[in-house]
């Protein structure tokens, strides 16, 4: 595996220095989770209780290696722990550690493991909080267990707490993604009779929802209808339906959105923006509607709403798709350069990136050379497309000559150290000595590392140059 040469460009005295800071930051955590690990096998009543009497300083490492060591024999016990963990002053769980502790208890697999927990509060009589219930509904959100969610919810009261929006939002939430409308419905209206008024993310849950069954009538209903509760119809509320719109394939009805949209009277609330009028754009392009997307192109351009990178790769994809004539594709250019927002380089690299995935590799290089020699600086992923299909074609002496160009250029390219190996290694391979010389001295400079399994190969073919300064930097790779 190739990696960057760092470690040579540090004093042994500043290399040691990081090592030892690592080293006890181990310690200390180990020995955190040592002692929290064994009174989770000493405990007998009230675990939490015990837990808290401890006084441990708790973080992200410490907790990640207490979850692991009770999967999969002790996993209840993990999971009171780390429910307990995440209710302490001064510690959040990160998505990411719901994530971990879902993925160590095997929480998806065993959700009978999340009601076995608040049996165990009951006959211990243990204290639960609000903050308890919400760290269990969002290991049941990340789990994507509705059902265990729903009966999460049901056993508020059960420990005399008030349910709250919160609670609420994270149940419909998961009813509303797993489709299962009826309920996340009946949730909501559920929300007034405990006095509780539905929200922002309750209405957007079941906007998602309903636009993902193909139900853009009751979304939209739904919309319309969230003033009552003092919620603002946004613009990304308003775009999530005319999402919804769009893969219904009802064309028409997305344009009558849109221009209620454009209304001046709309008071700037729910004003189209960029990924708005991208959305619909993505929608007839994919209807192979080209014209009517150039003209929603248009509209965009008279309201002063500049496109971005997205708008001009999804409308250069959709000509390149529909066939249209190489006139068309400078005509479109040349226009979204004109509006602004987007550059030469963000069009073109777009063109170039569509060509490579449609397939269409010969016009695809044709288009990167042109930029080189119009002077437009390919970006980054376009680069790295291309050189990979020139070594997938064992082109590796064109891959010289146009690193050398992209090189002169100063374009600064995402061509990652295997590549740069791959590309040197088929100079050596096919007797271009002399360029693989040049190539592995840019590298070096660069602080790239050759891979391990090829280094012999390649010294071997550059001993060739008689350069005895590149032999010995090659050496010490």
């Amino acid at each position: 595996m190739l990696i960057q040469s760092i470690s040579r460009l540090l004093s042994p005295s500043f290399q040691s220095q990081p090592l030892k800071i690592s080293a006890l930051r181990i310690s200390t955590t180990l020995s955190a989770a040592d002692t929290l690990y064994d009174h989770l096998q000493e405990y007998t009543t009230n675990l939490e209780k015990d837990l808290t009497s401890l006084k441990v300083k708790l973080d992200s490492s410490c907790i990640n290696e207490v979850i692991k060591r009770c999967n999969p024999n002790q996993s209840q016990l993990g999971l009171r722990f780390f429910i307990w963990a995440g209710t302490q002053s001064g510690h959040r769980h990160s998505p990411y550690m719901y994530t971990k502790a879902c993925d160590f208890l095997k929480i998806r697999a065993n959700p009978d493991l999340i009601k076995d927990v608040f049996e165990a509060y009951l006959k211990e009589e243990c204290l639960v909080s609000v903050k308890t219930m919400r760290i269990v509904l969002s290991l049941c959100s990340q789990a994507k267990l509705a059902d265990e969610a729903l009966w999460v919810l049901r056993k508020f009261p059960v420990f005399d707490l008030c349910v709250d929006t919160v609670a609420y939002n994270l149940v419909i939430r998961l009813f509303a993604d797993k489709g299962d409308l009826y309920m996340a419905e009946k949730l909501m209206k559920e929300m007034d009779c405990n006095d509780l008024c539905p929200d922002v993310i309750t209405y957007t849950s079941m906007i998602n929802g309903f636009c993902n069954a193909g139900k853009i009538d009751e979304a939209w209903k739904l919309a319309k209808g969230m003033s009552k509760h003092g919620c603002v119809l946004n613009t990304v509320t308003y775009s999530r339906i005319l999402e919804g719109v769009c893969k219904s394939g009802d064309m028409e009805t997305v344009l009558e959105l849109l221009a209620e949209m454009e209304k001046e009277d709309c008071g700037g609330f729910i004003s189209p923006n960029a990924v708005t009028y991208t959305l619909v754009i993505q929608g007839f392009c994919e209807k192979k509607r080209i014209r009517e997307a150039l003209m929603v192109l248009d509209r965009m351009g008279e309201r002063g709403c500049l496109p971005n990178r997205v708008t001009a790769s999804v409308l250069i994809q959709g000509v390149l798709q529909n066939d249209e004539d190489v006139e068309d594709l400078s005509k479109l250019i040349d226009k979204l350069v004109k509006l602004g927002g987007v550059s030469l380089s963000d069009c073109f690299s777009s063109a170039t990136v569509s060509l490579i995935r449609m397939k269409r590799w010969e016009e695809a290089e044709k288009m990167f050379r042109l930029m080189l020699v119009r002077g437009i600086r390919p970006d980054g992923l376009a680069c790295t497309l291309v050189f990979r299909e020139l070594c997938l074609l064992e082109r590796y002496l064109d891959c010289f000559l146009l690193y050398d160009e992209i090189e002169k250029a100063d374009v600064k390219s995402t061509i990652d150290s295997n590549i740069h190996s791959v590309i040197l290694l088929g100079l050596c391979e096919h007797g271009h000595s002399w360029e693989a010389a040049k190539l592995a001295k840019s590298m070096l400079d660069k602080k790239m590392r050759l891979n391990v399994s090829h280094i012999g190969n390649i010294i071997e073919a550059l001993k060739k140059t008689g350069d005895e300064d590149l032999m010995r930097r090659l050496s010490t790779v």
